[in-house]
């Protein structure tokens, strides 16, 4: 009888068991052509605890989780969205977890049929006939399409091109995504109302520009109204024009990019289309372009195989290659898949209008006692900021996001954008009631009295946490990466 490669804490007589204490001869053998120094001279200190207390231990580790499922979650232009608990039984169906991506793509039949149904929707929604799966991530969306546009530009003689335009109230990735594809990047400013400067951006084309990397909606929620104009111009230039698709939930099914101008653009699968992205992952980030760029795509694409079959193709000789293996989080895509399925037109479309109605209803009620620079009717987020007679009592943005802890709320996105000074970006999202929208509005307001007030609680928060307030500066370069018994609160 063959034993287990390792020691084991218990023996198993039952018939058919293979595994059984490892010990004389056996334990010499499992020890064989290990080195000397890696072999223990004492057995594991293992904790002694009883089922129950491990149970309750760990129920109240999870119970220091913030998560959408135990409150209000309005962080600007990142907010986990609508995240439907039949979505996760669906991705964990085990016909879906077994398929492995090396598997013969007749026996992958329906993955595939989801992959190209999505794509379908996807340019049906953005209004550009061709999608790639392929991106694990938003900020990979933006890479892959940079990198499309550097072939296009290649094969087209315009190698010079090395220029991308970025407005400043785009999302922080596009310029980092810019120069990992190789481009240079020149910032466009914002005009007094919070939108292209178009004069700016006329002084900046030129020769060298490759394209605009442009976030509509923008950054502050406002929804760029010379979109058509500010890609009129790019391509007069002979650049194409790149649409941050993050705040896509804004405007789906309303407006389709592709119809104002956009030649390419990602899309937020797991922010936009139902997936939770807590933690940095899973991620999905789709890139939808114009017919003219579809040949550079990365591959492997789905195909349609003359008998009518689907299969993963890689015949496509202009294409920029892979950027990763396969389509990674599939769990991802299945998700939108079954969302934009479950709601079709009329539902995706709802989602933008309850988005943009929440918004504007939290924003009316914030503007009561805080300062909302560009305040007239936004999109899915707005931002607010303190106001001078705040500031001059010593309390900042940060004081605000801590003081909404110890309140329950997980803080809005803060100090971005930063053409906002002390910015507070705020997204409820379309999924809030109005009860809970009401609640944070309340908790704003009694806030705003407390910096008025000069309240030391604005400085001291949070108190009701297993961690206050942390010296920022020094956590970043000094973490306590793990729990020991002399580390600082």
């Amino acid at each position: 009888m063959n034993p287990c490669p390792v020691p084991l804490l218990f023996e198993d007589s039952r018939p058919g068991r293979r595994c059984l204490r490892v010990d004389g001869d056996d334990l010499d053998a499992a020890r064989a052509g290990l080195p000397e120094s890696e072999l223990r001279r004492e057995p594991v200190p293992l904790p002694e605890s009883g089922e129950l207390d491990l149970l309750r231990h760990f129920t109240r580790l999870s119970e220091l989780n913030y998560a959408i499922t135990t409150n209000f979650y309005p962080l600007g232009s990142c907010t986990m969205k609508y995240n439907p608990v039949v979505h996760e039984a669906i991705a964990a169906d085990r016909r879906w977890t077994g398929v492995h991506p090396l598997q013969d793509g007749d026996e992958t039949q329906g993955a595939l049929a989801v992959m190209r149904g999505l794509e379908r929707m996807l340019a049906e929604l953005t209004g550009l006939p061709a999608v790639s799966l392929h991106p694990a991530a938003g900020a990979q969306g933006e890479l892959t399409a940079l990198m499309v546009l550097r072939a296009w530009l290649v094969e087209n003689g315009d190698d010079a091109r090395r220029t991308i335009l970025v407005p400043d109230s785009a999302h922080g990735t596009n310029p980092a995504s810019c120069t990992l594809a190789g481009f240079a990047v020149k910032t466009v400013r914002s005009d007094e109302r919070g939108l292209t400067d178009l004069d700016h951006l006329r002084e900046l084309l030129g020769p060298d520009t490759a394209g605009l990397m442009i976030t509509n909606p923008n950054t502050l929620g406002l929804f760029e109204e010379d979109i058509r104009v500010i890609c009129d111009l790019v391509h007069e230039a002979g650049g194409r024009v790149y649409m941050d698709g993050a705040n896509f939930n804004a405007i789906v099914g309303v407006a389709r990019p592709g119809d104002f101008g956009v030649d390419m653009m990602h899309l937020n699968l797991h922010k936009t289309f139902s997936t939770p992205h807590g933690g940095g992952g899973p991620g999905a980030g789709p890139i939808c372009v114009t017919a003219e760029l579809e040949p550079y795509l990365p591959v492997p694409r789905v195909v349609e195989r003359e008998d009518g079959t689907l299969a993963l193709s890689e015949d496509a000789p202009r294409s920029i290659g892979r950027l990763r293996a396969f389509h990674g989080n599939f769990g991802v895509l299945l998700r939108a898949y079954a969302y934009l399925v479950r709601l079709g037109a009329r539902g995706v479309r709802r989602v933008a209008e309850n988005a943009v109605l929440n918004a504007n209803y939290l924003r009316v009620q914030v503007r009561e006692k805080w300062r909302v620079p560009f305040d007239r009717t936004c999109m899915h987020e707005f931002v607010a900021r303190p106001t001078r007679e705040m500031r001059e009592q010593g309390v900042h943005t940060v004081d605000v996001a801590k003081r909404l802890i110890e309140r329950g709320y997980h803080p809005p996105t803060v100090y971005f954008p930063l053409v906002v000074p002390e910015a507070i970006m705020i997204e409820p999202t379309e999924t809030e009631s109005r009860e809970t929208l009401d609640g944070f509005a309340a908790a704003m307001a009694e806030i705003a009295d407390e910096a008025l007030r000069g309240d030391e609680a604005l400085h001291e928060a949070p108190r009701n946490t297993p961690v206050g307030r942390v010296d920022e500066a020094r956590a970043v370069k000094r973490p306590i990466l793990r729990w020991r018994p002399d580390a600082e609160g």
